[in-house]
């Protein structure tokens, strides 16, 4: 019955759905791309069998990337299929992996698509990141006896307060998972909470601390810095969202007054915001250059706009600090590990419960700092700025805090090697 009514009710929705689609398509092309895919029709050409991962957009495919590489080496002989539900997603999939994986659109929840899907691609088994969830598919999956394994699984306290609105439905949504690899014990708890069974259950870590800065990308790193700085200070602002840019630029303005060659890189989260940041640049008297035209900055621009996608650790691996954004408002933060990973101190915003795991382990390491709002945010990153032994000290503790907190990707490759087994 609770199939019924959720199926009732996404086919309701799906004139918005296909509304925001074209919507999307008109404005950005490469929406058009993958349409039958949508639908569930997977195209002759495209091999079968193997395992399917499936990363909703660019964050979850950049956190997949040890858990993917891992999979090409320990099952060369096995088609690992990337499935994303957005462009900038397959875009990342292609320029991490090129032709060593297959990409393919997630099609909508669609129950006729979902089959269609599956059973033109046949995959072995199926992971699915952190927390994309949709029924009907997970429901077609048991039908058919295909093991779900829910990687990096989180459950925060505010998404678990909605699910317990509804409280047969996710119950019944999260026991169709074969296996939960929830990232710390209050995620377990949470799941526990909703009425997931015990036995499948596990706490993993995160698979976000398995990021490693290979030589080829640190040798990337030196070659823009020594282009773009030199001996210039430079911050950078990540992930960032309309609503932190006034404070953000304030911030910049205040510091360019005692460091007046101090260079920010800036990149917005999403796309669609690269405009209104360069427009809020213009407002506050900033120049700037896109790293999108591959411009780079002489001594007269203030600000570079990292309007390009997938290239976070490239960026941070120019900067001295870095400040994540999505915490000085409230967005609950973003995932401070990858500036941690290129060994720079973080600072963040009050907002951080979307990764308050990972925020109390780097204020316990003094990595990170979290501040109240953007006038200690100047003053925090003035202090980080001006004080190269304290940068330095933070600096030789991230990597060794990176070091400690790894090896997630192989305790979810175990399980993925039973469930294999197993069939």
């Amino acid at each position: 019955m609770i199939r019924f009514w959720y199926s009732l009710f996404f086919y309701s929705i799906s004139p918005l759905i296909w509304i925001y689609l074209l919507l999307r398509a008109i404005k950005a092309p490469e929406y058009r791309d993958g349409f039958l895919q949508r639908l569930g029709i997977v195209s002759s050409d495209k091999k079968t069998g193997g395992i399917l991962v499936h990363c909703a957009s660019v964050g979850e495919t950049i956190a997949a990337t040890p858990l993917i590489q891992q999979l090409l080496a320990t099952y060369p002989e096995k088609i690992i299929t990337v499935t994303t539900s957005t462009p900038t997603g397959k875009k990342t999939v292609t320029e991490r992996f090129g032709n060593k994986v297959q990409h393919l659109y997630m099609p909508g929840d669609w129950l006729g698509a979902v089959r269609r899907f599956l059973n033109t691609l046949d995959p072995q088994l199926i992971i699915l990141m952190e927390t994309e969830l949709w029924f009907n598919f997970l429901t077609c999956c048991n039908q058919q006896r295909r093991p779900v394994l829910l990687a990096n699984a989180r459950l925060s306290e505010k998404s678990l307060k909605q699910y317990l609105k509804f409280p047969r439905f996710s119950k019944q949504l999260f026991n169709r998972l074969t296996v939960i690899a929830a990232q710390y014990s209050n995620d377990k708890n949470n799941f526990k909470s909703v009425g997931v069974e015990e036995s499948k259950l596990l706490v993993s870590g995160s698979i976000k601390f398995d990021v490693s800065v290979s030589e080829s990308l640190k040798r990337a790193q030196v070659s823009l810095k020594n282009q773009w700085a030199g001996e210039r200070p430079v911050w950078i602002a990540a992930s960032i969202h309309p609503g932190e840019f006034e404070a953000l630029l304030n911030t910049h303005r205040e510091l360019l007054k005692l460091i007046p060659n101090l260079l920010l890189i800036a990149v917005p989260r999403h796309p669609e915001q690269f405009s209104a940041f360069k427009k809020s640049c213009e407002q506050h008297s900033l120049s700037y250059v896109n790293r999108s035209r591959q411009e780079s900055p002489d001594a007269n621009i203030q600000v570079v706009v990292g309007d390009t996608m997938g290239e976070m650790m490239l960026l941070c691996g120019v900067a001295d600090i870095a400040y994540v954004g999505g915490s000085l408002i409230e967005r609950g933060g973003h995932n401070p590990l990858e500036p941690v990973a290129c060994g720079i101190p973080v600072v963040m915003g009050p907002h951080v419960y979307n990764f308050s795991e990972i925020t109390d382990k780097l204020r316990h390491a003094e990595i990170l700092s979290i501040v109240g709002d953007g006038k200690q945010l100047t003053q925090q990153l003035s202090v980080l700025l001006t004080d190269e032994s304290l940068r330095l000290k933070k600096s030789s503790l991230c990597e060794s805090f990176m070091a400690k907190n790894q090896g997630t990707v192989e305790r979810i490759l175990e399980q993925i090697k039973s469930l294999i087994n197993a069939q």
